[in-house]
């Protein structure tokens, strides 16, 4: 097999055989689409061949959840809720097709769409069973009642999610199933209590800017339908009913993660003591923000994020301390399989470590890999290969379609792709030298282990810059030497005494453990310090469409799945995504939501502020996207803006002047002065500038502006047409009242430039 799986020997013919999940005949495949009639151009002829070689047997698989996935990312493009049986419907009917093609040329092509139109329905059905209401405006006091189904502990503040069973509010009141609520450090109520509060309710926060990451879709699919804050004091009461086995299940998890932290807490604090937590159980919102920053510009981020390398240790620990003790006992050895009993008892501590952690997005796939290996081994089969990546993200996609689009799916199965593609493809040719060159004798001396860990570090940072350069604002240029430096010490003390202290704590023999944890953690933190103190070490990148980042993703899939020289296009796809996300112009005028935040860029082509409320996650959020160092309190971002009672105001790169406007008095002037009005009052009709107000925004959400000639092409965050579940379209009462209220019209996708309109879809 391509991917290192088993042969088909033996496999039955067409004519006997019941259908299997590829055809026979992996020539017949590609003739289908290259007829021989090409063969007289040379260049044709090898292209065929190679075609060939990559529809061999086992090498389409892979291919697979790449369509599925594909399928997924159409449904979240889409700018109307799809209707789920039709989706479902036409699904059924392409993979009835392609189980009719399975012996035909047309097989490929069929299951492919068939896979992709999958992918689309199980993310329609998924929304459709998540379904619930949405808070669409502010409820200033509520009285909730419910149960408290999560609870994190944040740096400065608690926040836990709960399950609504009565709220009353004077206004705005709609039936809210969950929601998640900030308090005050250390009073956070226990996770299954039944609780009375008051509180202020938000709607989910919606994208900071155009293009942005959308939090409020990440918040649908965990049935959250708004945020906000208690008020006062938080009472338990006895609940009215049962809270159902999926509460006594997270109440003791919540239990049993509190009772480990409260064991580290004996010999660990600070950020030690966060740290070993966040390792051992997933919490990781208590370490301090200058370590944590250190860790993510420095390359060691994806330590604090269970994920691949967190589950093999603990499966790799597991695995070979059960099969180090069964050989101890030598009838055992000789008669039984004790390499299958120690791969099942690797898999039940896995399983402990996924329900201990949380079972994130990431732990999830990072779990399904590291089953599928184990049950491998437990078959006698080969364990790492692309085919059990593939079967890992079929799971994820099918369990949870919705983490296709968050940054720790794409950034975990991308570096699981670039390591797999290493061991198979880049390894054996590696260290397939004579046993007396100078690689073997290096190899002697430990060298291949620091060549193995260099390459790997490397292979899946490159892997993951297109996702954490989109999301972030950032990439890592050190993150080689920070992973050199750090994780065998994280891999050979700092996990391993964790586990132990886990094992040990039930006897209460944990403390030393932890205090052996304490110094790897100590050397980690070092390490994460000083390569971020180093110059450049911060890599920070312009905001950019995911038109660039789907390019990329396609050539890292290129160059990962393909064995012949065709892989090489892969490369080709990575270079112009890069260059076209360095080519992609940013906005000349960022407009908050709500109006009270308005960026322009002067002549020094860098942003100015104009604020009127305190709003530092968003203006930290406007600054990363435009690779921009300064800070949200810095006060050079007010340089160029003047402010009175009236309204502030501020020149643009080409002198035209943009107002944030207060009062109403101030239009008289503004309107005649000013390219871009932006006000929370009611601008006279004959306003001569562009008028950016409250009604709109309701409308649209925040908008970017770009020059274009002498007037300015627009991308929305809500453009006109969209209506999906966790961002739906103003009512209709609410457009008629924009368009009666605003004479010029609001910011239609048709009147924006291409180029705009597909960054402010992506």
């Amino acid at each position: 097999m391509a991917d290192g799986g088993e042969g088909r020997a033996g496999s039955p013919t067409r004519s006997t055989a019941k259908a299997r999940t590829w055809p026979t005949s992996a020539g017949a495949r590609t003739a289908a689409i290259f007829p021989g009639r090409l063969t007289v151009f040379p260049l044709a002829a090898r292209l065929r061949e190679w075609l060939r070689a990559e529809a061999g047997d086992g090498r389409l698989l892979p291919w697979v959840p790449i369509a599925f996935g594909i399928g997924i990312a159409l449904y979240f493009s889409a700018d109307r809720e799809p209707i789920a049986w039709v989706a479902v419907v036409a699904a059924a009917a392409l993979f009835g097709v392609a189980f009719l093609l399975r012996y035909r040329k047309a097989f490929v092509v069929a299951l492919m769409l068939a896979a992709t139109a999958g992918g689309f329905a199980v993310a329609s059905l998924k929304t459709a069973r998540v379904a619930h209401p949405v808070l669409a405006h502010p409820i200033y006091s509520a009285s909730l009642q419910g149960f408290v189904e999560t609870h994190e502990e944040r740096e400065r503040t608690d926040r836990f999610v709960l399950r609504v069973t009565e709220l009353t509010a004077t206004r705005n009141a709609v039936a809210l199933t969950r929601v998640r609520l900030s308090v005050r450090k250390g009073t956070a109520p226990p996770v299954g209590s039944y609780v009375a509060l008051k509180a202020r309710l938000l709607p989910p926060l919606s994208p900071l800017r155009p293009g942005s990451y959308d939090f409020g879709r990440d918040l649908y699919f965990q049935g959250i339908g708004a945020s906000g804050f208690a008020m006062g004091a938080i009472k338990t009461l006895d609940p009215p009913a049962s809270g159902g086995w999926k509460l006594r299940y997270a109440a003791v998890m919540q239990g049993m993660r509190n009772a480990i932290d409260a064991r580290i807490r004996t010999a660990l604090e600070g950020d030690n003591r966060a740290i070993a937590t966040a390792l051992l159980t997933g919490r990781r919102d208590a370490i301090t923000p200058p370590v944590n920053d250190a860790m993510f510009i420095s390359g060691l981020g994806h330590v604090l994020s269970i994920s691949g390398y967190h589950m093999a240790v603990v499966a790799g620990v597991a695995f070979f301390a059960v099969r180090a003790l069964l050989a101890l006992i030598p009838g055992l050895t000789v008669t039984f399989p004790i390499k299958k009993w120690s791969a099942g008892a690797a898999l039940l501590a896995a399983t402990f470590y996924l329900l201990l952690s949380g079972a994130e997005v990431a732990t999830q796939r990072s779990y399904f890999m590291t089953a599928v290996v184990l049950l491998a081994v437990m078959v006698d089969r080969r364990a790492i290969t692309f085919r059990t990546l593939a079967i890992a993200a079929m799971v994820v996609l099918i369990a949870a379609p919705e983490a296709l689009v968050h940054p720790s799916f794409q950034m975990s199965f991308a570096a699981t792709l670039g390591l797999v593609a290493l061991i198979q493809i880049g390894m054996p040719r590696l260290f397939a030298t004579p046993d007396n060159s100078a690689a073997a004798r290096a190899a002697l001396w430990g060298g291949r282990e620091i060549m193995t860990l260099a390459l790997a570090s490397l292979v899946a940072g490159l892997a993951t810059t297109p996702y954490a350069a989109f999301h972030f604002h950032r990439v890592t240029p050190y993150g080689v030497l920070a992973n050199l430096a750090a994780m065998p010490v994280v891999s050979g003390v700092v996990m391993p005494a964790g586990l132990m202290g886990l094992i040990a704590a039930p006897f209460g023999l944990d403390r030393v453990f932890w205090e052996i944890m304490g110094f790897g953690i100590d050397w980690m933190i070092a390490v994460a310090v000083w390569v971020a103190a180093l110059p450049g070490a911060i890599g920070r990148m312009a905001a950019f469409g995911t038109g660039p980042l789907l390019l990329a993703s396609a050539g890292i899939v290129l160059l990962g799945l393909l064995r012949t020289p065709l892989r090489w296009a892969g490369g080709v796809a990575v270079v112009a995504s890069t260059v076209w996300a360095l080519s992609v112009a940013q906005p000349d005028v960022l407009v908050a939501g709500d109006g009270h935040s308005v960026a322009v860029r002067g002549g020094d082509g860098r942003l100015r502020m104009m604020r009127t409320a305190k709003d530092t996650f968003r203006v930290r959020e406007w600054l990363a996207a435009d690779a921009d160092a300064r800070g949200a309190a810095d006060a050079a971002l007010a340089s160029g803006v003047s402010c009175d009672p009236d309204g502030c105001v501020t020149a643009l790169g080409d002198g035209r002047l943009v107002v944030l406007t207060l009062q109403p008095a101030a239009f008289d002037d503004d309107c005649v002065r000013a390219a871009i009005v932006v006000t929370q009052q009611q601008a006279p009709s004959d306003c001569a500038a562009m008028v950016i107000d409250r009604t709109r925004l309701q409308r649209y959400g925040g908008l970017a502006l770009r020059k274009a000639g002498e007037g300015f092409s627009i991308t929305a965050i809500r453009p006109d047409g969209v209506d999906r579940p966790w961002s739906p379209a103003p009512p209709a009462e609410t457009t008629a009242l924009a368009t009666k209220a605003s004479p010029r019209p609001a910011p239609p996708v048709d009147a924006t430039p291409a180029e705009a309109d597909r960054e402010g879809e992506d």
